[in-house]
């Protein structure tokens, strides 16, 4: 199916003949007290609807397949109840933080990728929409999702994991 219309933006965006669908996400970043939020509407090539939360970057997007139909915003990803799961995050220092997952984050993620010498790896929940797209992602050397809590265990120092949040951000937005 192609959308051969347009999707809603600050101004209405006429799509490409290759996007198929509207995408709304908003992504949350906290760090310290330093929180920002930000908000994003397009047409999209393959896009997903599910959230995810790495600890410092919690996602959440939504995608549709009619004109204008990406209107309204993407939920809030940090204002959901905890559904029970848990799993472990990254903090830049360890992989020991435990997280409560949120609506539909059903599953735990792994993923590990290099940034010029140094091994990055991020952990958080998932919802099995976005683990099942994020697996493609080219710059992820590996993700694995899991069911059940802390069954991403909490093994793995990280370094510099925020280039490979930007990076499954960056996927979560653009594709």
């Amino acid at each position: 199916m192609s959308l051969t219309g347009s999707c809603a933006n600050q101004n209405v965006k006429t799509c490409s003949s290759g996007s198929s669908k509207c995408m709304s996400s908003t992504a949350v970043t906290q760090v310290g007290d330093i929180r920002a939020k930000v908000k994003a509407k397009d047409c999209a090539v393959g896009c997903v609807s599910g959230s995810m939360n790495l600890g410092v970057i919690m996602t959440s997007s939504v995608c549709c397949n009619t004109d204008r139909c990406n209107v309204q915003d993407a939920p809030d990803p940090s204002t959901s109840a905890s559904n029970g799961m848990k799993c472990y995050s990254c903090d830049g220092q360890s992989c020991l933080k435990i997280l409560s997952c949120t609506g539909g984050e059903d599953r735990c993620v792994k993923a590990t990728g290099n940034f010029g010498d140094q091994s990055i790896v991020v952990k958080g929940c998932v919802s099995k929409s976005i683990c099942d797209a994020a697996a493609s992602v080219g710059e992820v050397q590996g993700i694995s999702c899991c069911e059940g809590n802390l069954c991403n265990s909490a093994e793995s120092v990280t370094q510099s994991f925020l280039f490979l949040c930007g990076s499954l951000l960056s996927f979560i937005l653009l594709h």
